[in-house]
């Protein structure tokens, strides 16, 4: 019996088409389910059908489906019942793309990725982002700013991964800081500090 941190928690994660950060996600996804969580797969639009130099579609589902042994829901209809019939314990956004929290908060629902959090946040439970953006500190950061401050929304602790070429970029510490941000987020709290220095010089 897995006696991980996560053991018995219901653990959405839902992946919007950052690709380039979709490896790392990955990672993280196997980590979630080494510490015990039963893992709900969710993935946007553009993960399910876009084809880039970092992978296939079919490649990030069959990763995905190996990891967590479960098909991930890419369309509304399917994500639609965690509004009112499944709760889930935390729903993580990750990789989390600008035009993804844009959407957050905005209201914008035409996405699984968004249905999902949009139900997560009606049913008052917690919703983790892990923002990785090259506009959180451009136009995006009044979105940003925005979803700092909603109700039972958390961050994954972010900083500038490299502010002397690309100095609107953010990206979050999901090697170190995922897990963390998870718990706390079940128990109501932001993990801190949530503003981290660059990782590049």
């Amino acid at each position: 019996m897995n006696q991980g941190r996560l053991a018995g928690k219901l653990i959405g994660v839902a992946m919007s088409a950052s690709h380039c950060n979709l490896a790392r996600a990955m990672k993280q996804l196997e980590m979630l389910v080494t510490e015990g969580a039963d893992v709900v797969p969710i993935i946007s639009n553009n993960v399910r059908s876009t084809e880039t130099r970092f992978g296939r579609p079919d490649d990030w589902i069959t990763e995905i489906e190996r990891i967590t042994g479960k098909h991930p829901l890419s369309s509304i209809p399917e994500v639609e019942p965690f509004g009112p019939k499944i709760q889930l314990d935390c729903l993580v956004v990750m990789p989390c793309t600008g035009n993804t929290l844009a959407k957050l908060a905005n209201a914008i629902n035409d996405s699984p990725v968004c249905m999902a959090a949009k139900a997560q946040m009606r049913n008052h439970r917690p919703l983790v982002l892990a923002v990785t953006t090259n506009d959180g500190l451009g136009m995006n950061a009044r979105n940003l700013g925005a979803m700092l401050v909603a109700r039972n929304v958390y961050f994954v602790p972010f900083g500038q991964d490299n502010p002397t070429g690309k100095p609107t970029s953010i990206d979050a510490d999901i090697e170190r800081f995922l897990l963390p941000t998870v718990l706390e987020a079940m128990a109501g709290r932001q993990v801190q500090p949530i503003l981290l220095g660059s990782a590049k010089g």
